[in-house]
């Protein structure tokens, strides 16, 4: 297939579940406040740990709600973030997949870094600490990395691919490229993809205090004082169709997915390369047909780590030249802490309202200038500004970077 012949890719459905609330919405109308859903840790285990605060779903989330008790038993809380998610984001399409045809020719792809940790942590426990001779009959089902893609495929009858990636940190941008890329090429006319995590479980959560790169007070991207990453929670999914298959069923476009870039480091395990993610958020530029002066936004990975942000930075000029002054580049996370496998999701949701509101959404907590970050971060308040295009950038440990590049709506 020509380039020329390659299909458009818009996005037509958004859900979240997230540390700013239930919805889609929710999480849009916190990020734009500059409002912080990190928190006091809750965890039974609590105590225990080092790890004092996160970025946690409301406890007022009901995984029962809407969703089938029989099927219920079979889920993680990964599955129920996605599920939740996944309903709010086809009701919003208005897509029909009651249709067999349009089932079988839509693709479910659901990123993930840790997949059913939940489950595994309580089976851990069950087996090592309370000396059980068996696990939940159910606990493959529930841990399973595919298990998010599985259960939305079953849940809407949809017969196409169905698969997970998960790539640690770019595991959702990874999801929705593969996504779009079938509906591109013509092996999918609609998609269900996104990014699912449920990782606050008492092992994990030791795991990430022996790297010692987490924050004791709060999330702070690019600030000179800031202290490390703040763990989250959560799962955004997304309906994608071909630009075709929406405006043939009068559909409204939230955003055009116009391109992607993809490369790995090859350098360190954790460290970040500056070379190759500038190489991706190119590549990406490329990919969707944008020179770098097109671009008005960048939602940055800006984790809040001393490398990773100032890395980021100097990716950015690499890959943008003398326009990186003129960017306006902010870290969500900062609000929605890092979600892990599913921050790529949760972020996308920032840039759709970005390009729609016209509104680009700040880094919280920015309060100390440093010169290894010397981009303009859109500190402490949202900026209303005209957002023509947008990349959001995904730098996962194991050197893996993932960027998709947006548009407004056509």
């Amino acid at each position: 297939m020509s380039v020329q012949s390659l299909r458009r890719v818009v996005i037509t459905g958004m859900g979240a579940i997230s540390p700013l609330g239930i919805g889609a919405e929710a999480l849009w109308q916190g990020l734009r406040e500059g409002r912080s859903g990190i928190g006091p840790l809750r965890h039974p285990d609590a105590e225990r740990l080092k790890l004092k605060i996160a970025a946690q779903v409301p406890a007022s989330f009901d995984p029962a709600a809407g969703i089938d008790e029989r099927t219920l038993p079979l889920l993680d809380r990964t599955s129920e973030f996605a599920l939740h998610a996944a309903r709010e984001a086809i009701a919003q399409s208005g897509i029909d997949f009651s249709q067999p045809a349009l089932g079988l020719r839509t693709a479910v792809v659901v990123g993930t870094g840790v997949g059913g940790e939940t489950t595994q942590d309580e089976q851990s426990r069950r087996l090592y600490a309370e000396n059980a001779q068996r696990t939940h009959p159910l606990t493959i089902v529930r841990l399973m990395t595919n298990a998010s893609a599985s259960q939305i495929s079953i849940a809407y009858g949809l017969r196409g691919p169905a698969f997970a990636v998960a790539s640690a940190c770019a595991s959702a941008n990874h999801a929705i490229i593969q996504a779009a890329q079938m509906i591109r090429y013509g092996m999918a006319d609609a998609a269900v993809t996104g990014g699912t995590e449920a990782c606050l479980t008492y092992g994990a959560m030791r795991a990430w205090e022996a790297m010692r790169v987490l924050a004791d007070d709060t999330c702070r991207p690019f600030s000179a004082n800031r202290r490390g990453l703040v763990l989250g929670e959560g799962a955004a999914i997304f309906v994608l169709e071909s630009l075709e298959h929406a405006q043939a069923r009068g559909a409204t476009i939230l955003a055009e997915l116009a391109g992607s870039g993809m490369t790995a480091d090859a350098t360190d395990i954790v460290m970040p390369s500056a070379e190759g993610s500038s190489a991706a958020m190119s590549q990406a530029l490329a990919d969707a047909g944008l020179a770098p002066q097109d671009v008005d936004y960048i939602n940055a990975h800006g984790t809040g780590t001393q490398a990773n942000d100032a890395t980021e930075t100097k990716a950015i000029r690499l890959a943008f030249g003398a326009h990186a002054d003129r960017l306006a580049v902010s870290s969500t996370k900062s609000m929605h802490g890092h979600a892990l496998g599913a921050s790529g999701a949760l972020e996308l949701v920032a840039v759709i309202g970005a390009l729609r509101d016209g509104v680009v959404p700040p880094t919280a907590n920015l309060d100390k200038a440093d010169p290894a970050c010397d981009l303009d971060y859109v500190p402490n308040t949202a900026r209303e500004m005209p957002v023509r295009a947008a990349l959001s950038n995904s730098f996962a440990f194991g050197g893996l970077n993932a960027v998709l590049a947006l548009k407004r709506a056509p």
